[in-house]
């Protein structure tokens, strides 16, 4: 093999190499732009690429990814002049790598830049207690400023968040004093609550007890009350029925009388002993009829002539 033989494997080799250097893989969620001849050419997305050797150059490689920046504290003044520290994160999309490549000078430090200066205005315009507690309002007005601020650097700001704000020492101790002094004044009123609802529980606890004390004693009562009604009414009916029977045992012997058709002094002498049974030797005055009398009178003559 000659000179011409070596001269041209080289070639080949070189060209090889050169075909190989030039072949060019974006990766996925990345974007390459392109430049050729020193102006801008293309915007690679994922996929294989050639290059053209010598003329073309990829001049940035950007990721399409959501990026987050984590910018350090800021000075910033309030509106009644409290100064105090503000660190912010920045959460954006490359939107367009090529406004992102050519349309400013190292965006990281526009944004910077740019979010510092609009902190100021907006915490400007607040006081330190509206600062404090009105991080969303903030949030959403420094994003919604930094978002048309970068349209033409093809950057789209997702959200902005206020990491830290930190007041001077002096008014962090003031503030710890105020929310201890806060905290006493709250626990102090909770305790005075539960006092309170302990108090009305323990009332309305004796409250239903003196009620039902007062229902058993009128249940008792009551209870007592019909049973002395059913004993008087039982009682009365025994003495009803006692009555009856003697009436009925009355009846009977005057039925039996009538039956046999006694005698007057048979009748009289009955009624004599009915008179001697009634005193039963308690009475000490008894008034017998006259007709009775005549009749005691006979009795006794014959009683003393037997003798």
């Amino acid at each position: 093999m000659g000179p011409l033989g070596y001269i041209l494997i080289a070639v080949g080799v070189v060209l090889i190499i050169a075909l190989i250097s030039n072949i060019k893989i974006v990766p996925q969620a990345k974007a390459y732009v392109i430049e050729r001849l020193g102006g801008y050419h293309a915007t690679w997305n994922t996929g294989v690429h050639f290059t053209v050797p010598i003329i073309d150059r990829v001049a940035n490689k950007i990721t399409l990814k959501e990026n987050v920046v984590d910018f350090p504290p800021q000075p910033v003044i309030t509106k009644d002049n409290v100064t105090m520290q503000i660190d912010t994160v920045v959460f954006f999309r490359i939107l367009d790598p090529k406004l992102y490549t050519y349309g400013v000078e190292s965006p990281m430090m526009a944004i910077e830049n740019l979010t510092a200066t609009t902190l100021r205005n907006i915490i400007g315009d607040l006081e330190l207690d509206s600062t404090l507690t009105s991080r969303d309002v903030i949030n959403s007005k420094i994003t919604h400023v930094l978002d048309e601020a970068t349209d033409p650097w093809g950057i789209k700001i997702n959200r902005v968040e206020l990491k830290n704000i930190m007041p001077p020492k002096e008014i962090q101790d003031s503030m710890e004093k105020q929310m201890k002094a806060e905290r006493e004044r709250r626990e102090k009123i909770l305790q005075a609550e539960g006092e309170k609802k302990s108090a009305i529980l323990v009332a309305e606890g004796e409250k239903e007890s003196a009620i039902l004390r007062a229902e058993a004693e009128k249940e008792s009562a009551i209870l007592r009350a019909d049973a002395a009604k059913e004993a008087m009414i039982l009682e009365a009916e025994g003495e009803a029925e006692a009555i009856l029977k003697v009436q009925e045992a009355t009846a009977k012997g005057i039925a039996m009388i009538n039956d046999v058709h006694p005698s007057d002094p048979v009748i009289k002498i009955k009624a004599l002993e009915a008179f001697e049974k009634a005193a039963d030797g308690k009475a000490t005055k008894i008034i017998i009829p006259s007709e009775i009398q005549g009749m005691a009178g006979l009795v006794s003559g014959i009683t003393e002539s037997l003798k």
